[in-house]
């Protein structure tokens, strides 16, 4: 007999009922947020759906009204320095002296880390700013400044990297520079991401596991793979006499109904389909057309904001 064995992510965040309450209104409710081991993690919301607030709450920025945190497997309570000394982040926008050069800025931080010299050049090559690295930052664009930003996160190497908004407010070269690099991260660099956005567009060119927040209650939680099988919208038949068609198929086990003259199915899988139209078929239908139904991704998300899961 064969012993079947599981293998189970580690988990570098979890959170267990972590809530946030201000003036009575809840900020974060009841979030269990799961991030494993090597993965960028995509954190999705609406401004205002509690993003910030809960990155504040993992950096030990606020307290939590109630609820738990574990990075690296401690308590963020009990263990919190040396939790945050493998910890990077980028909370909004990077604050920069605008006229000291990128690596006089970046020696102002590791002086309070105290990293090796060695290791201002190491981030700033990772961020490709080795050619701008001795020009004063207040000539930096905006894109520029933010990998400035992400080299500071970068200088204490970090294990876990948490970017809030990244991208916002960058053209597209800037927005696509920060991408990349984020992409990087964990392949070439074992550095596990949480990268929050409002935008489901740019996230999915990243990450692989996605959690969207609305009001602060956590409504999806997986893989980017599964969110695009929720984007199936079913399929639509035009078959002859209709009506008597349907019938047949729900007698056969289907779910279905009439829409516009046509057939309007559930989602099948592709032998599932084969098998419906054969059906069909040996109960002397014609059928004239078989379409699949697709949302975007984008539709799936502003549903998921919407009306707090999918339909």
């Amino acid at each position: 007999m064969g012993i079947e064995v599981m293998i189970v992510s580690e988990l570098v965040i979890q959170t267990r009922n972590l809530n946030k309450k201000y003036r009575g209104r809840y900020a974060v409710r009841n979030l269990d947020l799961e991030i494993a081991k090597g993965e960028i993690y995509g954190f999705l919301g609406p401004n205002g759906a509690g993003k910030t607030t809960t990155i504040r709450m993992l950096l030990g920025l606020i307290r939590p009204t109630v609820g738990s945190i574990q990075i690296f497997g401690k308590d963020l309570r009990k263990d919190k320095m040396n939790i945050l000394r493998k910890v990077g982040s980028l909370v909004e926008y990077p604050s920069n002296y605008g006229h000291l050069t990128a690596v006089q800025n970046l020696e102002a931080i590791r002086r309070i880390l105290d990293v090796p010299k060695a290791r201002i050049h190491e981030v700033l090559d990772i961020v490709s700013l080795t050619k701008d690295a001795k020009r004063p930052v207040k000539g930096y664009s905006l894109g520029m400044k933010q990998r400035l930003g992400i080299a500071a996160a970068l200088l204490g190497s970090p294990e876990l990297l948490i970017l809030d908004e990244p991208t916002n407010g960058l053209d597209p070269a800037g927005i696509h520079e920060i991408r990349e690099l984020i992409r990087s991260m964990p392949k070439q660099h074992g550095i596990t991401v949480l990268v929050s956005s409002h935008l489901l567009s740019e996230v999915e060119q990243m990450a692989g596991t996605v959690g969207i927040i609305r009001e602060g209650e956590m409504v999806f939680q997986d893989t980017i793979d599964n969110l695009k099988q929720q984007a199936s919208g079913g399929f639509r038949l035009v078959v002859s006499e209709p009506q008597e068609a349907l019938v047949h198929l729900i007698g056969q086990g289907y779910t279905g109904r009439m829409e516009d003259g046509a057939i309007k199915l559930d989602q099948l899988s592709d032998p599932e389909v084969a098998l419906l139209v054969k059906r069909l078929v040996d109960n002397n239908h014609a059928i004239y057309r078989v379409e699949e139904k697709r949302r975007s991704l984008e539709d799936i998300f502003m549903q998921v904001i919407e009306q707090g899961g999918f339909s």
